[in-house]
């Protein structure tokens, strides 16, 4: 198996440098499109063996260093009761809220492996196929507390922020139901052949940090700590983080994820003794070969100090991205890491 991507994790000294892309199995592949087909994106989810056939799709056709679980974060939302749905233009949709405490008792804690047994299943089939390491992934509990509060995506958080300082006991009682939820899921993909968790934290940079340190932090903390029996590398990535990164450190992850908003080196600086991972804008794809390549090699010059440092989007990739732009990014960093 190429472990470059676990060696980096744990800032063992590599050939290369490993690169993955977030949302690297997705819309922009047509090969993802032709297995869309008809089905909706939650069937999809629940498939294991098209689940299987998408994540391995950027790995064959781009060479990525590491696979990602294909599924998504608000799984384990509705696991939890939550009635789900996606629409195309208007993403996910909670049809029933979570703003008070009738709606909380509502929602249950589930058992991952019964409830989701889908999700293991494809992280076991995945295993049989895979050369390359096997990322899974959950949601963090802020992130995920904002869709069920919101109803969905929000631009300003108003119903989660009004809740978080007018109601804040309904609030945490939120977030400890989510953290619980959370941690059985992430232990059961560890069990089912996970070789690395990341959680993904997409709002976390609309809270001042000393919101995040009081309402966001201490459950990523329990997550991760409830992780460490598993003995394989955990990423926390806070998006929009860049006034959020000390505190990020503190969570216990072993590697820190990297939005694009901050000169990695200045964050490899402020990280201290853990790998990074990161941080090309998303959009950065679209420029002229020459120029994308020497994007890369600046990239790759200032993260030199790094403990240990995966390539990677600062975000997901964008659905409109040509794919042949994703690997020359890939072939890139493969050939300038290497002459490093």
């Amino acid at each position: 198996m190429n472990d470059t991507f676990l060696k980096a994790c744990r800032g063992e000294k590599t050939d290369y440098t490993p690169i993955w892309m977030m949302r690297q199995a997705g819309r922009y592949l047509p090969e993802y499109q032709k297995v869309r087909g008809n089905i909706t994106f939650l069937e999809l989810c629940k498939n294991p063996e098209l689940c299987v056939e998408v994540t391995l799709q950027p790995i064959d056709i781009l060479n990525m260093d590491a696979a990602i679980l294909f599924s998504d974060i608000l799984i384990p939302m509705e696991a939890m009761g939550a009635p789900l749905e996606f629409h195309d233009g208007q993403g996910p949709v909670f049809r029933e809220v979570v703003r008070d405490q009738a709606a909380l008792n509502r929602l249950i804690v589930p058992d991952a492996d019964e409830s989701m047994p889908f999700v293991m299943e494809t992280i076991r089939l995945l295993r049989k196929e895979l050369k390359v390491p096997l990322i899974g992934f959950a949601g963090a509990p802020f992130t995920c507390a904002t869709y069920l509060i919101e109803g969905g995506s929000s631009k300003v958080f108003w119903e989660t922020k009004k809740m978080m300082f007018t109601a804040p006991e309904l609030f945490h009682g939120l977030m400890d139901k989510i953290t619980r939820a959370t941690i059985g899921y992430l232990q059961a993909q560890a069990r089912a052949g996970a070789q690395a968790l990341q959680l993904f934290d997409s709002w976390a940079g609309v809270l001042a940090p000393c919101d995040f340190e009081e309402f966001a932090l201490p459950y990523v903390k329990r997550i991760i700590a409830a992780l460490q029996q598993f003995d394989i590398p955990l990423i926390y990535f806070a998006n929009n983080g860049a006034t959020l990164l000390e505190l990020s450190v503190s969570s216990g992850a072993d590697v820190i994820g990297l939005d694009w908003r901050l000169n990695i080196g200045d964050a490899i600086a402020r990280v201290g003794n853990k790998a990074v991972q990161g941080n090309l804008d998303p959009f950065s794809l679209l420029l002229p070969e020459e120029k994308l390549r020497a994007r890369i090699a600046s990239l790759l010059d200032d993260a030199k100090d790094a403990k240990g440092h995966i390539f990677n989007l600062g975000h997901g990739i964008h659905q409109f991205t040509p794919p042949e732009q994703a690997k020359i990014a890939v072939d890139a960093v493969h050939e300038l890491s290497r002459k490093r």
